[in-house]
């Protein structure tokens, strides 16, 4: 438990004051807060420890960055409520309306990094999208399946850009992101609103060991993902490991196929799945396996697998299936 006293004095300099209301805002990492409060890298991180040291702030490193956040703590609840209630004064409001300005350009370059990344891998993907459906037929498929009930807490399991919390974000109380390519976990922040707040965790983690308590998550999806898990059913399980008591998990994959050039080019671990081998997975791990949608394409079959959570127990590893 921290002590009110450290909160207090962790809040008791401007600089460190800017840094919250900045946090507030969006997630950041550490050089996009220094560029923001124009102070070097070096003092901004001496600031972030005391905030981190007083339970205001969580650090999480990705590659060579490190991001921060809010802290969640219940315990330290009350004393960000207070940003709310006080009233800046002329000078306060200058600087927090400077800074705000400020963070537009840290979005803009986020941006900026993304279009040049989609520009720089736009034919590998535009070689594998011409060989199944319209992405915009999936996720009006995604849509219609999910929508007779609330998102919730959704999970995006392998966001890749971003392009799942940006279809559900906004229907969501809360998002968590998960990626095991700190690249890719910057390319899809350029995909959030100008709202985000603190509704969007974006995390570096494994689909085989996901960084969330059980029964944490009402709404699961993985969008092209399960086919680059060399045990899809460990992945499945871990998703419904997660999934709260009639949570769902939304799987969007290809049917099987036989283009080979997918796994050697591609890294495919896995040619597509069938009905049975997903519907068998869902059901070692406590799913039951409510709608099953098809979308044939030139080539490429993308299919739609939409479990709920059965009960509140799941198979141990032993008694899972495999393929």
């Amino acid at each position: 438990m921290v002590a009110s006293l450290d909160i207090f004095r962790a809040l008791g300099d401007p600089t460190r004051l800017r840094i919250v209301h900045l946090l507030r805002a969006m997630e950041l990492a550490v050089g996009e807060i220094a560029q923001v409060v124009g102070q070097s890298q070096p003092r901004v991180s001496r600031h972030v420890r005391i905030l981190a040291e007083a339970g205001l702030v969580e650090r999480r490193k990705e590659g060579n960055w490190v991001f921060l956040r809010l802290s969640r703590a219940r315990a330290v609840e009350p004393f960000l409520t207070l940003f709310d209630r006080l009233e800046p004064a002329a000078a306060e409001a200058l600087w927090q309306t400077a800074d705000l300005a400020r963070l537009a350009a840290v979005r803009a370059d986020r941006a900026k990094a993304a279009e040049s990344y989609f520009a720089d891998h736009a034919e590998e993907w535009d070689a594998i999208r011409s060989l199944h459906v319209a992405e915009g037929e999936v996720e009006a498929a995604m849509r219609a399946l999910l929508k007779p009930e609330p998102i919730g807490h959704l999970l995006d399991i392998g966001t890749g850009t971003g392009r799942m919390i940006e279809l559900f974000g906004q229907d969501a109380r809360a998002v968590t992101a998960i990626d095991r390519s700190p690249d890719m976990l910057r390319l899809a922040r350029a995909k959030l609103p100008q709202d985000a707040g603190d509704r969007y965790a974006l995390l570096l983690g494994d689909f085989l060991d996901l960084p969330l308590d059980a029964g944490s998550v009402d709404t699961v999806v993985m969008h092209q993902v399960l086919h680059y898990a060399q045990a899809p059913e460990a992945a499945i399980a871990e998703a419904a490991r997660v999934a709260s008591p009639k949570g769902r998990v939304l799987i969007a994959d290809f049917a099987p196929h036989e283009r080979e050039e997918l796994r050697t080019r591609d890294q495919h671990a896995r040619l597509g799945f069938s009905d049975e081998q997903i519907g068998g997975w869902f059901a070692a791990a406590g799913l039951a396996l409510e709608r099953v949608e098809m979308l044939p394409g030139d080539q490429l079959t993308v299919q739609l697998w939409l479990g709920r959570r059965a009960s509140g127990n799941v198979l141990p590893i032993e008694g899972r299936i495999s393929a």
